[in-house]
């Protein structure tokens, strides 16, 4: 039997259509229609509300009190499942430096899980280092900090049984260029972060393959008059994206506006970069191997440095439209379809495109979440 959802409008691949009719059939996408299909005998009635792709968080490493760095199968479960409450029906989950062992572990635990999941969908891991440099360290440990090396990584992905989909690096490591080409022939994404790199740098590691900015103005050489750095970088160099962590600490909304106008919606993939206290009350956790406090809204350590955040899907694409700096449509395509395009997972998710898994969001006009769809069952509701 056909299933029709029914709402005033739909952020389709192409643009905004609606009111109307959009069909799904056994869990999949189907067609469109302005008009009430003959047969259409269950409709899902969102009359007044809006219909999007369901969200993608390509850099999240934690939420709901767990972590991927705890290497469990079953809180990678548990976060899948409650990740839905976020709008959010795929995912990257994210590991942070350590040692390659672990990594290897973590990779390998992963690669075990991915297909058995029940909530949102694993599809990838995003390697947020452990090819950084010391200046930009964030929350990650410098004493496990390297050059990139082919073979290390080979490894990782052997673990993973071919599922990581991106890493992150900084430009200014020795032999960034070779290992880039290297991994972007085999289709991995490399992203540049965490960073002290010049623009030429960074200019350098593109023109090798690298297309992803790591949550730009984060961890990076800010902009300079007279010498760009990473995010003059970011700002300028084209086919390029730019992750953005929109939770109104980590970037200024003027600064997080400046960068869209600069680059332009189709480039920016907003982010949580979300840790374990995701989703939970406020206290002391942990960000792998780092104590962090969570209060007023920001995990931090110790020192104070801000460290990953709390923030939801949900709540970045409120966030740039209430800073007037997205339309409704454009929040969703900067957290759905981008960040998909970006780890190049498009061809799996992040659109209402027909055939692809009936996986969804309904939104009121105020941008609040109302319902998260999987496979075209209700899975959350408000």
């Amino acid at each position: 039997m056909n299933t029709f959802v029914y709402a005033d409008k739909f952020f389709m691949k192409s643009g905004t259509v609606g009111p109307g009719y959009l069909e799904i059939t056994n869990g999949v996408f189907g067609k469109f229609s302005k008009e009430r299909p003959n047969n259409a005998t269950d409709i899902l009635d969102y009359s007044g509300q809006w219909i999007g792709p369901g969200l993608v968080d390509t850099h999240i490493h934690g939420f709901k009190n767990h972590d991927v760095m705890d290497n469990d199968a079953e809180g990678l479960k548990k976060m899948s499942e409650a990740l839905l409450s976020c709008g959010v029906t795929s995912f990257l989950p994210t590991t942070l430096t350590s040692s390659r062992e672990r990594l290897k572990a973590v990779a390998e635990t992963i690669g075990r899980t991915a297909d058995k999941v029940t909530g949102a969908k694993i599809q990838g891991i995003y390697f947020e280092g452990p090819f950084f440099t010391e200046k930009y360290k964030g929350a990650q440990n410098p004493s496990y900090f390297s050059d990139p090396n082919i073979d290390v990584f080979n490894e990782w992905q052997e673990a993973s049984g071919g599922l990581i989909k991106k890493i992150a690096l900084a430009p200014e490591r020795d032999g960034v260029s070779e290992f880039v080409e290297a991994i972007t022939k085999d289709g991995v994404v490399v992203a540049l972060g965490h960073s002290d790199a010049s623009m030429e740098d960074a200019q350098e590691a593109v023109m090798s393959g690298a297309s992803v900015f790591v949550h730009t103005y984060n961890a990076m050489r800010g902009l300079n008059h007279r010498e760009p750095g990473m995010v003059g970088a970011a700002m300028t160099l084209h086919n390029v994206f730019c992750e953005l962590i929109c939770d109104g600490h980590h970037v200024h909304p003027e600064a997080a506006g400046l960068l869209v106008n600069q680059k332009g919606h189709d480039h920016i993939a907003l982010i949580t970069d979300c840790m374990m206290a995701g989703g939970m009350p406020d206290g002391n956790y942990m960000l792998g191997e780092f104590p962090v406090v969570v209060e007023n809204n920001t995990a931090r350590l110790k020192e104070g440095n801000l460290a990953g955040s709390i923030l939801k899907l949900k709540e970045a694409i409120k966030n740039v439209v209430d800073w007037e700096i997205a339309t409704p449509e454009q929040a969703v395509m900067m957290a759905s379809l981008v960040p998909a395009i970006s780890c190049k997972i498009d061809d799996k998710c992040g659109s209402l495109t027909e055939g692809y898994p009936a996986d969804f969001i309904v939104l009121s006009k105020k941008m609040n979440l109302k319902a998260t769809y999987l496979d075209g069952i209700c899975r959350y509701e408000v």
